[in-house]
């Protein structure tokens, strides 16, 4: 388990961008963490590191979103979903095991759906506006 603490949303940002420099085909990270813990905004220095050149917003209204870049991401919020079937309904299966990077916000409800290679990063928001992020099954080098 790896453990790192930002201070601020430029931080937390970079740590994305470290995180996506390292990610490849394939994998899948389930994030996990109150409303406002970050999710989102760590996964815009992800898709930063993966080449995306769109907007990254929080899709909690439309489930998935698709991006283009040096790698595919989708970035999934299954917040309004009841669990595994909605997720497997969803026909996420492309998505989870094809070309591109996946990244689920609100996990939790479906983490048995998803493989066990599935990289786990959770965010704890601070009294003093700091993060605490753990990052679980992680493979892929040193995070520098």
């Amino acid at each position: 388990m790896l453990t790192f603490t930002t201070k601020n949303p430029e931080e937390t940002i970079e740590l994305g961008r470290k995180i996506g420099r390292l990610l490849k085909k394939g994998d899948i990270i389930a994030m996990q963490g109150t409303l406002a813990a970050g999710k989102t905004t760590i996964t815009k220095g992800i898709a930063e590191s993966l080449g995306v050149a769109d907007t990254i917003t929080s899709p909690t209204f439309c489930l998935i979103s698709e991006y283009e870049g040096k790698l595919p991401l989708y970035h999934m919020d299954v917040y309004r979903l009841e669990g595994t079937d909605d997720f497997e309904n969803l026909g996420t299966d492309d998505m989870l095991y094809g070309d591109g990077v996946s990244i689920i916000e609100w996990s939790e409800k479906i983490m048995d759906a998803l493989p066990k290679k599935t990289i786990i990063l959770k965010l704890e928001p601070q009294d003093d506006g700091s993060r605490i992020i753990t990052i679980e099954n992680w493979k892929n080098g040193d995070i520098q």
